[in-house]
């Protein structure tokens, strides 16, 4: 398979760290929105990463789906998605960190892409409010020690590769100290193979 995608976007590296984790081999093409579009087109006619190719051809789009098919592909006793019992409580951590996620892409291209006299105060205020309410919210989670239970799931790899990206990013979102869970988290999670080899 083939993942298309630099590893400083959060959606790609979620999908990055699920492989290896997996155990999925895969060619990483780390094509770039700002300089590659012309070699991402090939692959997704929005220009947006990450996408999967498969090895008979055929091309995923969207990290949620990509995630989707990786976890029927190693089946349920090795997915990081539960199929049941906790799987709505994982679902909606999910959801929130990638939500949170959104928001800081769109805080960041409101910050980095445009002359800073076309920047909307009040928009990017609103986004990097909307930002730190979803990390106070993950934040809340107990970690036992991971953050549903004994073992590592989606939720804690979607959770650490968020607040990574964005302390990587806008640190002043999220700095050390701040939000202790979230902290404990990403210092277990770093110490992982799969996070150290795609680390940015």
């Amino acid at each position: 398979m083939i993942l298309i995608g630099y590893y400083d976007s959060p959606f790609v590296r979620r999908v990055a760290v699920t492989m290896l984790l997996y155990g999925l081999p895969f060619e990483h093409r780390p094509y770039r929105t700002d300089q590659d579009q012309a070699q991402i087109r090939e692959f997704n006619p929005l220009g947006r990463i990450p996408a999967l190719v498969l090895d008979d051809g055929e091309v995923l789009t969207d990290s949620g789906m990509i995630l989707d098919y990786l976890d029927r592909l190693v089946g349920p006793e090795k997915a990081l998605m539960p199929e049941g019992g906790t799987r709505r409580s994982v679902n909606q951590i999910v959801a929130l960190a990638v939500g949170t996620l959104d928001k800081y892409v769109a805080a960041y291209y409101e910050r980095t892409k445009r002359p800073e006299s076309f920047v909307y105060r009040p928009w990017l205020e609103h986004l990097e409010g909307q930002v730190t309410a979803g990390l106070k919210a993950l934040d809340r989670y107990p970690l036992s020690p991971w953050m549903i239970g004994e073992k590592l799931i989606q939720a804690d790899v979607t959770v650490a590769v968020a607040v990574m990206a964005i302390r990587f990013d806008m640190a002043h979102l999220a700095p050390p100290g701040r939000y202790p869970n979230l902290d404990a988290l990403t210092e277990r999670a770093v110490a992982l193979d799969a996070f150290k080899r795609t680390a940015v």
